[in-house]
C-alpha cells in the first residue's frame, strides 16, 4: 500500500495554492503526518480542512485515510531503498554513474506505484483490436513514439509515428473509429499532442495517454490514461528519467500485446529478424 508521495509530488504544479501548501508540508516531512487527523494536518500545514480534502481528491485518493496509508507505505519503502540522488557539479564519474542509474531505477519503481493494471489491460485490448495504431510525441517524447512504432511493427501491427508535427496533425484528422492513438507527453500539455488527441476523440478513435500523474489536458482527452513518475530538476530533466519510464510503459504494452498473440508474434519477430540479417550480409 504505497504511492502517496509520488502522486503528491507529480501534481504539485496542477493543484490550487491552498492544496499545494498542504502537499508541500507532507512532502517536506511525511513522517510528521502519520496519525494526524484532517483538522490537525490543516492546522500544522497552514491550510484549511477543505484544502486537505480537495488535495486527496486531486491526487486520486478515495479519502484522507487512503492518503495516510499510502504515505506510510512510501516511508517503509524509503527506509529500505536509496531514493533519488541529486547530481552535483563536484561529483566524480563513479558517483554520476551510480546516481544516474539509481535515479532511473527509482523512477520506474515510482511509476509502478501509480500505473493502473486495469488501464494497462484496457490499453492492451485497444491495441489488439486496432486496425491502425498512431504514436504521437514531440521532442524527447517523439523518440518514445518512434521506438513504439519499431516494436509494434516487428509483430506485424500497422502503426505510425511522425517526426514532423504537421504530419501528426494531418494524420489525426484522418482517423477512424477502428484506430487507436497513443499520445505521449510527460507534461500532458504539449499543444500538438493535445490537438491530435482532440481530433482522435472526435473521430471515435480509442485514445491512450502516457503522461505525468494528474489531470492534464492530454490525460483528460484519453479513454485510457496511463501515468508515469519522474522527478524533475534543473540537471535531471524530463529528457532523462521520464524518458526511461515512458520507454518502460511502451515495453509493457508491447509485451502485453505480443503475449496475447504469442505464436503469431514469435513468427513475425523471426521473419523480421531474418529480413534484417539478410540485408546486412
Amino acid at each position: 500500500m504505497n504511492g502517496g508521495l509520488v502522486r503528491l509530488r507529480e501534481i504539485l504544479d496542477l493543484i490550487t495554492p491552498s492544496e499545494r501548501k498542504v502537499a508541500e508540508f507532507i512532502l517536506q516531512d511525511p513522517e510528521r503526518i502519520i496519525g494526524l487527523s484532517v483538522a490537525q494536518l490543516s492546522q500544522e500545514s497552514g491550510g484549511s480542512q477543505a484544502a486537505v480534502i480537495r488535495l486527496c481528491k486531486s491526487a486520486g485518493f478515495k479519502g484522507y485515510q487512503e492518503l495516510m496509508l499510502k504515505v506510510a507505505g512510501d516511508l517503509k519503502d524509503e527506509r529500505s531503498g536509496t531514493g533519488y540522488q541529486e547530481i552535483k557539479g563536484e561529483d566524480s564519474i563513479e558517483r554520476i554513474i551510480e546516481n544516474a542509474s539509481n535515479n532511473n531505477i527509482q523512477s520506474i519503481r515510482d511509476t509502478l506505484k501509480i500505473l493502473s493494471p486495469a488501464n494497462v489491460q484496457k490499453a492492451v485490448e485497444a491495441l489488439l483490436r486496432a486496425k491502425r495504431i498512431y504514436f504521437y510525441g514531440i521532442g524527447a517524447s517523439n523518440l518514445i513514439a518512434t521506438d513504439a512504432q519499431h516494436k509494434f511493427m516487428r509483430i506485424n501491427k500497422t502503426c505510425f509515428s511522425f517526426v514532423d508535427s504537421d504530419l501528426q496533425l494531418v494524420s489525426s484528422a484522418l482517423l477512424t473509429k477502428d484506430d487507436t492513438v497513443v499520445g505521449i507527453s510527460y507534461s500532458g500539455e504539449t499543444p500538438t499532442i493535445v490537438e491530435c488527441m482532440k481530433r482522435a476523440r472526435e473521430s471515435g478513435a480509442t485514445t491512450i495517454s502516457i503522461t505525468r500523474y494528474g489531470s492534464t489536458a492530454v490525460s483528460q482527452l484519453a479513454d485510457i490514461p496511463l501515468f508515469i513518475s519522474s522527478t524533475e530538476t534543473e540537471i535531471r530533466s524530463g529528457a532523462t528519467s521520464s524518458r526511461i519510464t515512458q520507454l518502460n510503459v511502451i515495453d509493457i504494452l508491447y509485451l502485453g500485446v505480443a503475449s496475447r498473440e504469442f505464436d503469431e508474434s514469435v513468427h513475425y519477430l523471426e521473419k523480421s529478424r531474418g529480413a534484417v540479417k539478410k540485408a546486412r550480409r
